[in-house]
């Protein structure tokens, strides 16, 4: 009897975009990254005023939220009080203008944050997607 040759078989090994970002680190790295460019960037004001002066419990929320939405642990889900994601946006009064300086802060941590090529793509898809989803105006 001969120990099977792992070599030969078709083996599949698929990584979550957690996994693929650099695991707690790369979503920490990232979420920290975010929320310093819209603290510190001019053009993201009208988010910014959104939030309380104090980022910390937000940056928190934000990089536990993501560890689960990007296939890691599910932190944010695991707390007692969270809340629907979408529910939770409704009281600011968020538009066109931004959901795009949300974007242009995520899009410039991304890449501040080394994500690139074909995983950049993909979280911006997705991102955006989430993004306008969180419109409470009309779009125009």
């Amino acid at each position: 009897m001969t120990a099977a040759n792992p070599a030969s078989e078709d083996v599949v090994i698929e990584a979550t975009p957690y996994q693929l970002i650099g695991g707690e680190a790369g979503v920490r790295r990232l979420t920290d990254r975010f929320y310093a460019i819209m603290d510190q960037e001019p053009d993201a004001s009208r988010i910014r005023a959104m939030h309380d002066a104090d980022l910390g419990p937000i940056r928190q929320l934000l990089f536990e939220y993501l560890s689960g939405w990007l296939g890691g642990p599910p932190l944010y889900f695991e707390r007692a009080e969270h809340r629907c994601i979408m529910s939770a946006h409704r009281p600011y009064p968020i538009g066109d203008a931004e959901r795009d300086e949300w974007m242009t802060c995520m899009r410039r941590a991304m890449f501040d944050c080394d994500i690139t090529g074909d995983m950049y793509e993909l979280l911006d898809r997705a991102f955006l997607r989430m993004a306008d989803a969180f419109r409470t105006r009309p779009k125009g």
